[in-house]
């Protein structure tokens, strides 16, 4: 492996360093260690630059991480190898030159790493012994995924603003932070006796508003950014103040690195001593710390299950977190810990499980749903993301493709949050070696061989042949599922098992299952066929509403559902309704009624209804919602994000037994939105509007009857 010299825009070395990446793993040990160790210290610069310059890594930072440590661990072992400009002998990497350069009061230095339980003990341990403690105290905080900047105040007022930068010198952001409305412009730092003050912190940007950001990109055209850290990082080297402004940063500041006090004497006594003291004073002056989400742990033991807890309810918080970092909480001990070259000894970062990953486009598999569309699903190069391993992506459709610019054979970056299915996040295209191929869309119905069919308004293939057996056996399978006829011990696996073996071509099938046929079938014990034909007994009877969402009509949900369940006293009366009637009801538009007319006007459909009823399902309603009291009549209510004391369909019964009503929408007919944490775009499309009023989850429990 020869030593390389970097042109970072040179696409070709591009390439090579990539690849390099992958294999350095594998590389020959016979390799002169001078020169393999040269070779990481390359690769490393080279993802530096991607990372700090052009915002738009190649690779993922556990990633990146990972071959960190293996240039600390080769230096280690070879320390006469060790150079000035190695990446582990300073903090960053270069800056792009559009600001003036600033030197920080004191250098941010970067955090050591640890991604288990074994590393934080091991820690532990070193500080123990460095301070002679039996037991350390610790405080532990959310690591923010932003930019990260440095604040100096001097007589109160905000001074100057930098970027991280190379850890020594940053970008001067001054004009720019000040549109951050979460850092004050000035602050009472002389009633705790201190002239001047430098504190750090992390600009990013929530949940929402990145989601709203990117698709305001998407809507002109342009490719949406990868991830929150880019979007804040980004957004401070704008040159336009009133763009800044508008893309609604944050700011949370968690360190006091550097304090000049006043003539007083007395100015250090009424200072804290701790960091978490510090960060209540920051809080006090009118910053965004993490004061509220950090703990004071007394012992590694309590930091541990601190920690795990915080990675299980990271994806309820507005903002992206990916880690948390545990710090020495005694400010004294800090000192006497010191730091090394690279990291401070007094703190750690523990990292969460990595959210992302690069992998390789390998193939594109077509699969055919309930209602006939055609969903291309990306076959990947196994990758471990969020603490899964990752092999299948659904890409969604043709247009998707041709936006994220995807050939197989591409190099991928995708994301996984928390149970969230993974996304594909964009295609690396200066990483193509000339024989990747397009990924071709199928003419024809990949079960049935139908010929597809795309309506004019939407981007979805579809196969418009009723009996393809792909559309039969999704079918069966939404209608026994838990949200809809609630069949419990049928589930996917067995209905593709029976519908194989040829004990089930339908949904009225489920009620003339074979159960000696199925007995003689490995792995159906007496008791597992008792709690099946028990189950699937009791489907018989459930509510109208189950059973309308249960037969699949097109774009009718569990609450339109409710909606057309509560009009009626049989199902069959949906064959008297013309769509304008159905347009009447609550929450059912154009598109919906046609669905719904079309349904109840097809022959085949009214075939299985009947036969449903024959097989002894109920059609009736037998009870429309019971009505408690009217406290809430002609009142609509809707709920986004999630509720804390109430599950969502405890909350929507409690809206309808007392008179009101609940939709499926945002739109002049909502009354209440009901905001729960990590609300999405409901929230930002009800801001505009002005008739319906916003409450949180408290306000809406206030307005039941006690």
């Amino acid at each position: 492996m020869a030593q390389l010299k970097i042109n970072m825009y040179n696409p070709q070395q591009t390439i090579e360093l990539q690849q390099l990446t992958k294999e350095w793993e594998t590389v020959n040990s016979s390799e002169p260690v001078a020169e393999k160790i040269e070779t990481l210290r390359s690769i490393l610069r080279f993802h530096e630059y991607r990372y700090y310059v052009q915002n738009d890594p190649l690779i993922s930072d556990f990633e990146y991480d990972h071959l960190y440590k293996l240039l600390e661990k080769a230096e280690a072992e070879h320390p006469a190898l060790i150079t000035t400009d190695s990446p582990t002998q300073r903090v960053g990497s270069g800056l792009v030159k559009d600001f003036p350069k600033v030197q920080h009061l004191v250098p941010m230095l970067s955090l050591e790493n640890s991604y288990n339980a074994d590393d934080l003990l091991d820690w532990d341990r070193k500080a123990r012994e460095l301070s002679r403690l039996d037991v350390v105290e610790y405080c532990v905080e959310p690591k923010f995924d932003g930019a990260s900047i440095s604040l100096i105040y001097e007589d109160d007022l905000l001074a100057r603003a930098a970027t991280r930068g190379d850890g020594v010198t940053g970008d001067e952001i001054t004009i720019n932070t000040k549109k951050i409305k979460s850092v004050p412009l000035s602050a009472k730092f002389s009633h705790y006796g201190i002239e001047q003050v430098e504190i750090r912190g992390e600009v990013l940007i929530n949940k929402n508003n990145f989601k709203a950001y990117n698709q305001k990109l998407m809507d002109e055209g342009l490719p949406p950014l990868a991830n929150p850290r880019n979007a804040a990082a980004g957004s401070l080297r704008i040159k336009d103040t009133a763009e800044v402004g508008r893309r609604n940063l944050e700011a949370f500041l968690y360190h006091v690195s550097y304090i000049v006090n006043g003539e007083s004497s007395t100015a250090n006594e009424s200072q804290p001593q701790t960091h978490s003291g510090m960060l209540e004073m920051l809080w006090n002056l009118g910053f965004r710390s993490p004061q509220k989400e950090m703990k004071v742990a007394g012992g590694i033991e309590e930091v541990i299950r601190y920690v795990n807890e915080f990675e299980i309810k990271r994806d309820n918080l507005p903002y992206e977190i990916d880690g948390m970092v545990i710090k020495v909480n005694n400010l004294h001990l800090q000192e006497q810990l010191g730091m090394t070259s690279h990291h401070p000894r007094w703190a750690i970062a523990y990292k969460f499980k990595a959210r992302q990953a690069t992998s390789r486009l390998t193939g594109v598999e077509f699969q055919v749903g309930r209602t006939g569309a055609v969903t291309p699903v990306a076959k990947i190069e196994p990758v471990q993301v969020g603490g899964v391993t990752v092999s299948s992506i659904s890409i969604h459709n043709e247009e998707y493709i041709r936006e994220k610019n995807l050939l197989l054979g591409d190099t991928i970056l995708i994301e996984r949050s928390g149970d969230v299915i993974p996304q594909i996040v964009k295609s690396f295209p200066e990483l193509r070696k000339g024989d990747e191929t397009a990924i071709l869309f199928p003419v024809d119905c990949p079960v049935c061989h139908h010929p597809l069919f795309k309506p004019a308004e939407e981007a979805v293939w579809r196969c418009i042949n009723i009996n393809c057996e792909a559309q039969v056996v999704e079918r069966i399978i939404h209608f026994v599922s838990k949200d809809a006829m609630d069949i419990k011990s049928f589930g996917e696996a067995n209905v593709r098992k029976f519908y194989a073996e040829g004990l089930l071509k339908d949904v009225p099938g489920i009620y003339l299952l074979d159960f000696d046929a199925l007995a003689r079938m490995e792995g159906f014990g007496k008791k597992s066929i008792d709690n099946l034909k028990a189950a699937i007994e009791a489907s018989k009877t459930q509510p109208l509403h189950r059973l309308i969402y249960a037969l699949g009509i097109r774009y009718v949900g569990e609450t339109t559902a409710k909606t057309l369940a509560n009009v009626v006293e049989h199902v069959h009366d949906f064959k008297n309704f013309t769509e304008e009637q159905l347009q009447q009801m609550e929450d059912v538009g154009t598109k919906v009624a046609n669905s719904i007319y079309r349904f109840f006007h097809d022959e085949a459909n009214l075939q299985m209804i009947e036969k449903l009823e024959q097989l002894g399902v109920s059609l009736v309603n037998q009870k429309k919602q019971v009505v408690e009291n009217d406290r809430l009549a002609g009142q609509t209510f809707l709920f986004t994000g999630t509720l804390n004391r109430l599950k969502r369909s405890d909350a929507e019964e409690m809206v309808e037994k007392n008179g009101g009503k609940i939709v499926s929408g945002v739109s002049s007919k909502l009354n209440y939105l009901v905001v729960g944490e990590d609300a999405g775009s409901k929230l930002e499309k009800a801001k505009k509007i002005t008739s319906i009023k916003i409450i949180n989850e408290e306000d809406f429990i206030k307005m039941l009857p006690v």
